[in-house]
């Protein structure tokens, strides 16, 4: 069965990690360019005093840039979650949402650099925010891609008869 991004935003949001933390994925663009996540601060979901976990808004923007890189780029790359950093800039209550954007332009750039095994790492950022639009935590997340050895080792010849 071939993965559809209707059918990855689905699974990702019943996945348990996502399910019980209010994490759920609204939609991933057909060419794999957005995607777009939302976190339910509620009773089981907020912390302490009352808004949103810390580490439930880093969790809602872990993997959702590395997926798409890993997605338009295909099978021939290694691609990866490195790194991330947040911060948190108010308290977040109700219904926070984070949206991804991979150009194509920036995929195709990291395509040319990872050519011949070269390693990649390429930073991005996105904004969490509340239902008024305001921000409520920057994040950024470095992604690594390489092109994985067998297309590096094969070095674009073709076999010959």
């Amino acid at each position: 069965m071939r993965m559809t991004p209707r059918r990855l935003a689905i699974g990702m949001s019943l996945w348990a990690p996502n399910l019980f933390s209010g994490i759920r994925v609204r939609r991933f663009a057909d060419d794999w360019t957005e995607a777009t996540v939302e976190l339910h601060v509620n009773l089981l979901t907020r912390n302490y005093v009352k808004t949103a976990f810390g580490g439930s808004m880093s969790a809602m923007t872990d993997p959702y840039f590395f997926m798409l890189v890993m997605h338009q780029l295909g099978r021939d790359y290694v691609v990866w979650d490195t790194r991330g950093e947040i911060e948190f800039v108010t308290p977040g209550r109700g219904v926070l949402t984070a949206r991804f954007a991979v150009p194509r332009e920036t995929v195709a750039d990291i395509r040319e650099r990872a050519r011949g095994g070269a390693k990649v790492l390429e930073w991005f950022e996105t904004d969490i925010t509340d239902a008024s639009g305001a921000v409520v935590a920057r994040v950024r997340r470095e992604v690594y891609v390489r092109e994985k050895k067998r297309v590096t080792d094969a070095g674009g010849l073709t076999p010959t008869s």
